[in-house]
Formats: C-alpha cells, sequence, structure tokens
C-alpha cells in the first residue's frame, strides 16, 4: 500500500505521539509499503522551504507551513493546505490517507482525501479537550469536544489506544472506531541498562537512596502537582530519597526555580533514556488526561513498579499490588499514600518490577503494527462510504 501519514508532530519532536507514529511508520516501510509523512515545520528545521521534503528514519516527509502552539514552546501546528495537498496526492495518489492530528492541516486533509475519493482514517492520541482547565480556558470544553467528534466523524475509521477510549468515544456517538494499541521495545527499556554511575550522580555519591522517577513533558496537564506532592510525602519519612525528572515543556522553568531540590535531567533519548529508566526505583504517572501514556510501559519493561490512575495504559497492564498500584481517577489522596506505601518495600518494588516487566514486554511493537497493518488493509480493500 501507498500511505500518507498527516501529523502536526515526528521525531525529532520527543512525545508519545511522534514515538508512536515513528513506530507505525518505520513498522509499515519495514513490511513493503510505501509510506510518506506530511507534518508542518517545527523549530529544528532550520533551513529550506516550508514546503520541501526530507526523510527521518528513513521516511520521506513533505514539510509544509506551521505556526507556533500556543502555550508549547518549541512546537508548531500545521496551517491549512489544501491546494498544496491535492497537487501532491494527484501528481502521486496515496491508497489511503491517515489523519493523525486534529489541528487545521489535518481538517485540511481529510476535506481533500475526501474530494479526490481517498480512503481517510484518523487516530484518537491526544484529549486536548480536557487541556482548557490546566490552561484558563475550561468554558471552552464542551465546544473543543464537539470539534473533535465532528473532525472524527468526517473519516472513515478512527483508531483508538485502549478499549476505554473507544468506549467514551463511543458514547459520544461516534462509530467505525477501532483499538490499535502501544507496544515497548523489551530490548531496549530493560532493568540490565541499570547504571550505578548514574544514581551516584543522582544521589550525590550515595546510590543506595531511593530514586522516584517521572518521564514525560513538563506541562500541566500532565499534573505534576500530585507527583511532586506524593515525592515529598516520601520524603518526610526517607529524607534521603530524591525525585528525578526526565523531560522538557513550558512548566519546566516554574518547576526547577520552585523545587531546586528535585533532579532534572532534561530530555532525554535512545540508550541515555534507557538507563534513567532502569536505574531508578518507583515510577510515577500522576496524569489524568494521556489516551494511553507510552512511558507506562518503557517503565514497566525497565524493570520499575507503577503507581497510576486507573486509566489508560495502566489500566491495561498496571494489576494493582503485583506491577505496582493503580487508584481511582478522583482520588488524588490515595495516590499520594500508594507512593508513600510502595517507597517503604524495597523488596516489594523489585519484585513487582520483575512482575511488571513480563507483562509489558508481551506487548511487542512488531504486534502493534500487525494490527494497524490490518486496519489499514481492511479500510483500503473496503472503505465504505464517506458521510
Amino acid at each position: 500500500m501507498r500511505i500518507t501519514f498527516v501529523t502536526e508532530t515526528f521525531p525529532p519532536e520527543i512525545n508519545g505521539v511522534a514515538k508512536t507514529l515513528a513506530t507505525w511508520t518505520t513498522g509499515l516501510a519495514g513490511r513493503g509499503h510505501e509510506v510518506e509523512v506530511v507534518r508542518p515545520k517545527q523549530a529544528s528545521h532550520h533551513a529550506g522551504p516550508a514546503a520541501g521534503g526530507q526523510r527521518v528514519d528513513g521516511i520521506p516527509q513533505t514539510v509544509v507551513p506551521g505556526a507556533p502552539l500556543p502555550g508549547y514552546r518549541g512546537l508548531r501546528f500545521g496551517l491549512p493546505c489544501p491546494r498544496r495537498l491535492r497537487q501532491l496526492w494527484q501528481q502521486t495518489r496515496p491508497d489511503l490517507v491517515h489523519v493523525a492530528t486534529e489541528g487545521p492541516l489535518g481538517w485540511s486533509a481529510v476535506s481533500v482525501a475526501r474530494r479526490l475519493g481517498i480512503p481517510v482514517s484518523s487516530s484518537f492520541h491526544t484529549n486536548f479537550h480536557q487541556y482548557g482547565r490546566y490552561y484558563g480556558f475550561g468554558l471552552l470544553f464542551p465546544f473543543a469536544q464537539r470539534y473533535l467528534s465532528r473532525f472524527h466523524r468526517r473519516t472513515q475509521r478512527t483508531f483508538v489506544p485502549t478499549p476505554t477510549v473507544r468506549d467514551r468515544l463511543a458514547a459520544r456517538g461516534l462509530s467505525g472506531l477501532s483499538i490499535v494499541g502501544r507496544g515497548v521495545d523489551g530490548s531496549r527499556f530493560s532493568p540490565v541498562h541499570r547504571d550505578h554511575q548514574l544514581r551516584r550522580e543522582w544521589g550525590e555519591g550515595d546510590p543506595s537512596r531511593l530514586f522516584v522517577l517521572y518521564v514525560g513533558r513538563l506541562a500541566r496537564e500532565k499534573n505534576l502537582d500530585l507527583a511532586i506532592q506524593a515525592f515529598r510525602a516520601v520524603q518526610r519519612e526517607q529524607p534521603r530519597a530524591r525525585f528525578v525528572l526526565v523531560g522538557d515543556g513550558p512548566a519546566g522553568r516554574t518547576l526547577r526555580r520552585n523545587h531546586p531540590d528535585l533532579v532534572f535531567c532534561g530530555s532525554r533519548t535512545g540508550h541515555d533514556l534507557a538507563r534513567h529508566y532502569a536505574s531508578a526505583d518507583l515510577f510515577l504517572f500522576p496524569s489524568r488526561t494521556d489516551t494511553f501514556g507510552n512511558v507506562v510501559l518503557e517503565a514497566m519493561a525497565s524493570g520499575l513498579p507503577v503507581v497510576a490512575f486507573h486509566d489508560a495504559a495502566a489500566a491495561m497492564y498496571v494489576e494493582s499490588r503485583i506491577h505496582g498500584l493503580t487508584v481511582p481517577l478522583d482520588d488524588e489522596t490515595a495516590f499520594v499514600d500508594g507512593v508513600v506505601e510502595l517507597a517503604r518495600d524495597r523488596k516489594a518494588l523489585q519484585s513487582m518490577g520483575r512482575a511488571g516487566r513480563q507483562n509489558a514486554i508481551a506487548a511487542t511493537d512488531d504486534s502493534i503494527v500487525d494490527e494497524l497493518e490490518r486496519n489499514l488493509r481492511d479500510l483500503v480493500s473496503r472503505p465504505g462510504r464517506l458521510s
């Protein structure tokens, strides 16, 4: 198949959507499909025309104009470019267009694909409609929700990461929902990458401390205040414990200023990221807005027990008190108490980490790409009508 992915974000950006799309596109290309990405020009594109082409990880890209994303320094959203897309797809017609993000670029891509009679699918990666409450736009919640619903009704199939997301969208009247989960590379993320020198750096020469870890964007919607609150509760019992944060984002500067004793490592990739996971003892995932949370699987594969709300990836993979602990979505007190409880028992942390790794690595990237490929083949062979 010849497949075009349209997305606001793609490597070298570091976030869950970019990582997922990198796995999907390289996996499909490795199976012999012709894959292309259309994405907006990002800050990392220092030279060349806005509509020029390039490759990342062997995947050809068409780079179109973008604009800064408010509140997210360093990221940009795509501007609508129907004429450019129509010329591109009339010249080399794809068998299918998959739109991964719901911004103006994605809307124009859906419109052009529909007019040209090209099967078009979408995926629901991010609960953007929930972000308003964290940025002072809570009153826009119903409008954002209606926009996202309308967007996905214009595509023939929407891929979602979990049964929970499928059920929530179905309750809002969406149909054509298919589950395509997420996987993890169990050799890349593994306890074998534990680095005692790194622990000495975190602990100022004392690697025996308890190290609590967060990996992800430093942003308001990630609910990091709760993770810090939980760590402070641990710290009252274990003053030598340290909280390590890997990642960057719009809240980074404020967090560093307000919590100078925490260990901020910035963004990490590849083996460096893997050793940061494997060198910690306990992983916190305080978000209540993520549709999945790839970092949960990465942490589990690295041998870390996870404390999270019973939602998204944690609801699927973390069996409470076997692989870590999950708590109800509306119970922040239980989250804090759970972190304190697990932090008291280092032997239990180790046994939970071993059990969690075995559960996580069963979800391989290859199996996920297989499921995606089956869905795309079915859509190309039986595209159905566009409503």
